[in-house]
């Protein structure tokens, strides 16, 4: 109960609906008009949460949340939209303003209860992520002066906040795994190819002095959290068990984006810059690029793509082909070999594909070790 959602909307009939759904589990403020809105917005405690409707009797909801955004007070407070327009311009639209997701009315209650415990779990591993980071920070500076006599106390307590920090990881990954149909062995698999592959690269002379172990190691880390964008995404695009319209498409091709805008939000909080969150947030965004530019969200080509998300857009390419999606039967090893060799120069650096071409065999005893029929045993 001690979470604080910020309800904006002048409908009577759907205040009451909201409220039934998240007043046992939440504090709920209420505001039924745009200005009302901002102002609460502003009252401390802060909001953890504002659900906003679209259409308010004195101010359109799109400037409400502009307007919140601006402001250095309220920009980190997630917001999630409501409104009975449920079309791909409007979702866009509000997307692109900075809100992390879109509920179409009729509100129902289960499924909007789960997408705000959604947000609010995102927002608090991020939280967790900026206090693991001040405590670290102030462990060394505080050890730095008895050095000789708390070394092995502080390797100690470094190691378990590292600990900390990789479970973090994981797990935010993981809340983007919770809304998608793939399992979350998705994120164990292309993470350990990724390992594979910066292994592989690291003594090479192309890397040796350019890429630090320490960044080797983050990239393979951080590979989970390159589908963290898709807890923006609406459940009727995201879960659609068919393929893709155009329409529906350019709503997905928005979660790069919004990874990289979650990442960057939640290095924010934690008040430093060239974290490891740097390296997550150029896999989130650049997962989807291709070697020869016509990947998206930007259209880089070449190296313009960082290396991190270079090997990753390869690792993840290559999962998704050995497994069954809703617009595809499952390929086999061979195949999804042939069509990354075939992919050289064209999707991936011709260099990741070398490296995968030498190590298939490693590749392929990953896919069985973190099977999705392992996952259902378990």
């Amino acid at each position: 109960m001690d979470k604080l959602i910020l309800l904006v909307d002048d409908d009577p009939a759907v205040l009451a609906i909201l409220k039934e759904s998240l007043r046992p589990h939440y504090q709920i403020r209420i505001a039924t008009n745009g200005r009302k809105a901002l102002e609460l917005a502003h009252l401390q405690p802060l909001p953890d949460l504002i659900l906003l409707d679209v259409k308010l009797p004195d101010m359109h909801g799109y400037d409400v949340c502009t307007r919140l955004k601006q402001d250095p007070l309220t920009a980190a407070i997630p917001v999630m939209f409501l409104s009975s327009h449920s079309d791909v311009g409007h979702i866009t639209h509000g997307l692109e303003l900075g809100a992390v997701d879109y509920v179409s009315k009729p509100v129902a209650p289960p499924i909007l209860l789960a997408r705000v415990r959604t947000h609010l779990r995102l927002r608090e591993a991020g939280d967790l992520l900026r206090d693991q980071n001040v405590h670290l920070e102030s462990l060394v500076s505080k050890r730095t002066r008895d050095l000789e006599a708390r070394t092995m106390e502080l390797q100690a307590r470094t190691s378990d906040l590292q600990l900390s920090q990789d479970l973090t990881i994981v797990a935010l990954g993981s809340i983007a795994e919770t809304r998608d149909n793939e399992t979350g062995n998705h994120i164990h698999r292309t993470r350990a190819y990724v390992q594979v592959m910066a292994r592989r690269l690291a003594p090479t002379p192309r890397y040796r002095n350019t890429v630090s172990e320490e960044q080797w190691t983050m990239i393979w880390k951080s590979a989970p959290l390159h589908d963290i964008g898709k807890v923006g995404i609406p459940d009727h695009i995201l879960l659609k068990p068919d393929k893709l319209t155009v329409e529906e498409f350019s709503v997905m091709k928005r979660h790069p984006a919004i990874g990289r805008d979650a990442l960057r939000d939640a290095e924010a909080r934690m008040g430093t810059e060239g974290s490891f969150l740097s390296i997550a947030k150029e896999i989130a965004y650049g997962h989807h690029e291709r070697w020869d530019g016509t990947g998206y969200p930007q259209g880089l080509s070449g190296e313009a793509t960082p290396l991190s998300a270079r090997l990753m857009a390869l690792a993840d390419v290559y999962d998704a082909l050995i497994h069954k999606r809703v617009y595809k039967p499952a390929w086999s090893h061979a195949e999804a070999v042939e069509m990354i060799r075939e992919g050289r120069g064209k999707h991936f650096d011709p260099s990741l594909v070398d490296c995968f071409l030498e190590d298939a065999d490693e590749f392929r005893y990953i896919a069985s070790r973190f099977s999705d029929d392992a996952e259902e045993e378990n």
